[in-house]
Order: structure tokens, then sequence, then C-alpha cells
């Protein structure tokens, strides 16, 4: 049986919504292609990803990855940093994802999430109060969805608030699609010379942080080696701060624009837990998650990816799955039964900062409404850009009204 022809992606993610309808249209599991010419296979449906997800013959390291094994994707290749990122949780599976994975999660449990509501909210109240003190009109995302949750996860591993928008500026181009190998590979040296620096000063000198904890905490297998560190801490950055300036960026924009929605969750009626988790369905923070790998041929209803070919889970199709999610999955509908998503992914690999996300996203939406109540878009919804990545969905600006 021929496969179909691959369907290209859009490396600027101009219509996310337009691209997962097409994606999902054309089967649970299909050939997409990438920048540059990089073949994978995309999962689009709910069904499908749930048990994928799950499944142990798509695995994490790149060695499975024929392509890359033989040369074909250089290490120039724009996303490489997301595909092969170095020994993490998120490149390793079983005994040796369980031991780093331990770690990193022993910081991010409901419990110690919970503690930290204050620190939230004291950063959160601070943040409104220099946006009432300054102009109407701003970008809401570099002054409110962005430093939320960087000065949170910075705050965790010890990194001064000096560092924060050099760390912004890594991460934005870190997650960029456009071809420019000479940038990917000075922004992967960029970000390893940050972290390899954070682990040669607490190394030296440890402190009562999240990173201090990490290098001497001693699990199953023993303690993180420095390459083993760096690449966590690599995660645990882009993860701890990405998801969450996405997520609230995501929700405002949906609430200004579905103004039905807003005045439900303003008379109470709906809460904001149905709100952030609405948002993530709808509009989920990552786009599409890179990769695992088909250690073996897996099977998919009529379809068999080859062994050795690479998987992406594509998010931004699967959150509006009508087998899922109803007729109505295309709508914003914060009153929606609270079907499961998937948005922060399923089984081992689930995120383990979900809770931290949730718990930012919940703290800082109602502040910002109650704080802003005329709160408004100041340039037509359609007018909005997105970030121009095939990796996260994010807006560029999100410029609003205040008062």
């Amino acid at each position: 049986m021929t496969a179909p022809a691959p369907i290209v992606l859009d490396p600027l993610a101009r219509d996310n919504a337009a691209e997962g309808a097409l994606l999902r249209a054309a089967g649970p599991v299909v050939p997409v292609e990438l920048p540059g010419g990089v073949a994978a296979w995309a999962v689009t449906q709910h069904a499908a990803a749930r048990e994928l997800l799950t499944d142990a013959r798509l695995v994490k390291n790149a060695e499975h990855w024929a392509a890359y094994q033989r040369g074909d994707v250089p290490k120039t290749w724009p996303l490489i940093g997301l595909a092969v990122p170095g020994p993490s949780m998120v490149t390793t599976d079983g005994a040796a994802h369980r031991r780093l994975r331990a770690l990193v999660a022993q910081a991010f449990t409901p419990r110690r999430v919970e503690l930290m509501r204050p620190q939230v909210e004291q950063i959160t109240r601070g943040l409104l109060d220099t946006l009432a003190a300054g102009e109407p009109e701003v970008d809401l995302k570099s002054a409110f969805a962005f430093p939320l949750p960087m000065t949170v996860i910075c705050s965790l591993l010890g990194v001064p608030e000096s560092d924060h928008a050099h760390l912004r500026d890594l991460y934005e181009r870190f997650f960029g699609a456009r071809p420019n190998p000479e940038g990917i590979q000075a922004t992967i040296a960029g970000l390893n010379a940050f972290v390899n620096d954070l682990v040669a000063k607490r190394r030296s000198a440890p402190g009562d942080d999240l990173a201090s904890v990490l290098l001497l905490a001693d699990a199953e297998g023993g303690a993180l080696t420095d390459a083993e560190a760096a690449a966590t801490l690599r995660v645990i950055i882009a993860a701890g701060h990405e998801t969450t300036v996405n997520l609230i960026g995501n929700a405002v924009r949906a609430l200004l624009s579905h103004p039905d929605q807003l005045a439900l969750v303003r008379a109470g009626e709906v809460g904001w837990d149905a709100v952030v988790e609405e948002s993530l369905r709808w509009t989920p923070p990552t786009s599409n998650f890179l990769f695992r790998f088909a250690a073996e041929d897996v099977p998919v209803g009529d379809t068999v990816i080859p062994k050795g070919e690479p998987v992406l889970i594509s998010y931004n199709a699967i959150g509006r799955d009508p087998a899922q999610h109803g007729v109505t999955a295309e709508l914003f509908d914060v009153t929606r039964d609270p079907i499961r998503h998937l948005s922060f992914g399923h089984g081992p690999h689930v995120c383990p900062g979900s809770p931290l996300a949730r718990l930012e996203a919940g703290i800082a939406l109602p502040a910002l409404f109650e704080r802003f109540p005329e709160l408004s878009l100041a340039v037509p919804d359609e007018e909005l850009r997105p970030s121009g990545s095939l990796v996260v969905n994010a807006l560029k600006e999100l410029p609003v009204r205040l008062f």
C-alpha cells in the first residue's frame, strides 16, 4: 500500500486551527514534512495519542532515529535542539528515565507547588502594580505573561533577575523554526554555556535553591553527572516558563475575543480553573512535541509507522478532536464538560511541571481581570501575530488596553 504524500507543516505556524483540522482529517497518524525536508509522522487524534504515548515501542532515544544516524539530518537542522536535546528525562526511557524524572518530580509535587502559592501571588501583585502605574496600552506578553513564570522558575533555581532577558532571548530563538543553521548552533551554545555555568557555580557553592538540591540528590543509580544536570536544568527552565507564558497569553486572548465566555466567568457562573483547562485544550501551549522514535514497526489502524522513523505529537490537532470533545470541539467554551485533554502529555513522560503551570495561570488570570475590569485587545484579534514557531503555540506580542 502506497503511503500518502506528506503534509508540509507551516514552519511559521500562521494558522494552527486550519492546519490542525487538515491533519486530523488525514487520519490518526499521518506523514508530515518539517523544515529542511525532514520527514516524520504526526499523531493527530486524541485516542491514538493516548495509546501511543504509553506505547513502549516509541522511545525517546535518538539512537533509534535512522535518518539522523545516517547523517541525513544535520546537527545544524533548526529544530535539532528539541529533537536531540541531551541526556535528560525527555530523551530517556525505562529505568534511566525514571531515575532522572524522580529527581525533578520531587520539586513539583502538588503539595510542594501549593506551598509556592504565596510567592506566586506576591510576584503577580508586583507585576500588576507596575502595569497600573504605567501606560494604558501595553504588550501583556512582555509585561506580565513572560515575567511571572520566568521569575518563579528562576527564583526556584536561584537565577538572578538580571539573567531573565538573556534567557528569554535564547529560548525564543531556540523554539523558533526559521532555517538558520548558524543561528541554532549559536543558540544551543548559549544555552549550554548558561546551564554549564550554573552547574559549576552550584557544585562549588551549593545554596538552598532547586539547582543545588538536584546536584546534591542521590537517586537510585547515582547522582546527576554534570552533563545530566545541565540538560535537566535546560528542560526545567524551558518547561517552567514557556508553557505558562503561552497558557496565560492564549487564555487572555481567548477571553477577550469571546466576551460571552468572559461574562460567564465574571458573573461567577464558571470558575477560573475551567478557563485554564479550556485554554489548554483549545490553544495548547505546545503545538507539536518532538520526538519519539519507532524502535520497531508500529501499526496504527491501517497505517504502519516504520522502524527508525520519528513521531511528533500534534497537540494542536488533538485538542480539537471532535471524537473526544464533541461537535463543538472547534469552539472556545468554558462551560464544556471536563473531558480530559492531553495538552500536558500522557503516560510516563507527562509534564511534571503541570501543577505549577496550573497554579500560576489560576492566580494570574483572575488577578489580572480583577485589577483591570476594562481590559481589552488593543488591535483586532485577527491582527495578532503568531510567534512563528512550529513547536510552541504563542503570540509574538499581546497588545492590550488596561484602562
